[in-house]
């Protein structure tokens, strides 16, 4: 797979460091401007989706012999599919955040949905308001401004929910179906629990844990939530949290051994979630021990 291309800046280091050299993301994210005048979009490997963001700016949108015409709205957002290129005229500058997908999770959405190739083939549009893909959005920009707190998982799940909601959108079918007619052995559960627990210092991703389950991402995904009762991503912070409880009270570490041993991206970080979960800060978590002082 490709990098970005020239256009478009590398990716941050903070992402480029938990995801090592052979590891590229199921979806990346970039703020990016775009100039006024006429415009042809970069041709790329993944598909792009452009949220527009800030003010309204009048556009001219040409896809093959096909032309519209009207206004960028902030959160509309445009699809660009993979090794395709359109033409913008913009009366004045904008600013887009672009959303990358990678084809092959398209693909698994339109099979878990029973749709086949042709479900997996996004036809370019433009104008399109969807608030949960516009929520999706503004999180992985929040990611991405905080250096990536969340890890992998949170970027995988966010990426499994785009491809699942953009093909539902497209072919009208709901996204609810998947995974219906299964369910998620408590063996392959109990399997997949053991493996987070033995994996809970590591920048876990959605495709091992789905692996370890032996489903695809798509099915494993709602088939874990079914089991739980919540989505893999705060499972797994559960964990985290409960993991940075137990060594906190036991008082033997520095808070920064403990973040990494429990997976976090930074003290910060896990002080943030420990407020959030157990409303107690690491300190106060200490002290609360037995032994743990005044």
């Amino acid at each position: 797979m490709t990098d970005r291309p020239s256009c478009y800046p590398s990716l941050p280091a903070a992402l480029l460091k938990s995801l090592g050299p052979e590891r590229m993301p199921l979806l990346d994210v970039l703020t990016s401007p775009v100039p006024s005048g006429r415009f042809d979009s970069p041709v790329d490997d993944r598909h792009v989706l452009c949220l527009h963001v800030g003010e309204p700016v009048p556009v001219t949108y040409r896809v093959g012999n096909a032309e519209r015409q009207g206004a960028r709205l902030h959160g509309q957002f445009c699809v660009v599919p993979a090794g395709s290129s359109t033409r913008w005229t913009l009366s004045g500058p904008a600013r887009s955040l672009l959303l990358r997908l990678t084809p092959a999770l398209i693909r698994e959405a339109a099979e878990s949905l029973g749709l086949g190739a042709q479900g997996a083939a996004l036809d370019p549009a433009i104008h399109i308001r969807d608030p949960q893909v516009e929520r999706i959005g503004w999180m992985m920009q929040a990611e991405d401004h905080d250096g990536y707190p969340g890890g992998r998982l949170f970027v995988d799940s966010l990426a499994t929910a785009l491809a699942a909601r953009l093909v539902a959108s497209q072919s009208h079918t709901g996204a609810s179906a998947t995974g219906r007619r299964h369910a998620l052995p408590a063996w392959r559960l109990r399997r997949v629990v053991e493996y987070i627990e033995a994996h809970l210092d590591e920048d876990l991703t959605l495709a091992e844990l789905a692996t370890v389950a032996g489903f695809s991402l798509s099915h494993f995904k709602p088939l874990f939530k079914q089991a739980t009762g919540m989505p893999v991503h705060r499972f797994v912070l559960e964990r985290r949290v409960e993991r940075a409880r137990l060594r906190l009270t036991e008082g033997r570490k520095s808070l920064t051994e403990i973040a990494m041993e429990a997976g976090f991206s930074h003290p910060s970080h896990m002080a943030r979630c420990l407020r959030r979960f157990l409303g107690m800060s690491p300190t106060e978590l200490a002290r609360a021990a037995p032994g743990g002082g005044p």
